[in-house]
């Protein structure tokens, strides 16, 4: 399976171990490239190892084994500071946000890492705030009383403040009435379409392979099957049977 001829890999992933106890695996020789300005996909069961995986390239676990090279660059068990300032951002699943904090002080944190730079910090955050006007309409309000897709859109800006060239988002959807998760999905097409590198792990699996260019799906954290989005949208049904059945 295969998505044709080949663009400069903007991440590669190469058989990479990683667990959280000495002697307990939660991935296996994890496999896996991103191509620049492209979207892939990560989908699988849960407790595959998705959200492993993505906390392992951004520097929140060391890997056991393998390698996670970003732009050229080796960035294994790199800090998550050193991570961001290379020019990966991440939204994890869970709520990162403070909630007794404005919008506007929420975004000036994700970019804590220039936070001496005052002058840079406030240019980033106000070129978010045209990107995300509803943002910007509530900037002094405080996190805790936003909406839910209100709250999911500062978690994603929050990781955009210094325009990394690639976002690590899991579960861009999670905890969303499905009739907001749809806007989120817009958003996250539109910033690949400005030509930002997505990795995306999501549970949503047809909304997953519906906007990726590539997926790739883990099954008891190791690689089980991939291929191009439109390969994985017409075969979707035949290809989680075998890799979740045999």
């Amino acid at each position: 399976m295969s998505n044709g001829g080949r663009m400069k890999s903007i991440l590669e992933v190469s058989n990479l171990t990683v667990g959280y106890y000495e002697d307990i695996d939660i991935l296996t020789k994890i496999n896996l490239k991103v191509e620049e300005g492209k979207m892939v996909a990560i989908i699988g069961p849960n407790g595959a190892g998705k959200s492993t995986l993505l906390k392992s390239i951004f520097g929140l676990l060391r890997p056991r084994n393998g390698n996670v090279v970003f732009d050229g660059q080796d960035i294994t068990g790199h800090s998550a500071s050193d991570i961001i300032q290379r020019g990966i951002g991440y939204t994890p699943q869970m709520r990162a946000l403070f909630p007794q904090m404005t919008v506007r002080e929420n975004l000036e944190m994700g970019a804590w890492v220039i936070k001496k730079d005052r002058e840079k910090v406030a240019s980033c955050v106000d070129r978010l705030f045209k990107e995300f006007p509803v943002l910007e309409e509530n900037q002094d309000m405080r996190a805790t009383f936003l909406s839910g897709g209100q709250a999911r859109m500062l978690e994603i800006a929050k990781s955009l403040v210094l325009s990394p060239k690639m976002l690590l988002i899991d579960e861009p959807s999670a905890g969303l009435m499905p009739s907001l998760c749809t806007n989120v999905y817009e958003r996250l097409k539109k910033m690949n379409n400005d030509g930002v590198s997505i990795l995306l792990v999501d549970q949503r699996i047809r909304e997953a392979v519906e906007i990726a260019d590539y997926v790739y799906m883990i099954s008891v954290g190791a690689n089980a099957a991939e291929g191009s989005g439109t390969y994985f949208k017409e075969n979707l049904e035949k290809i989680l049977h075998e890799s979740l059945f045999g």
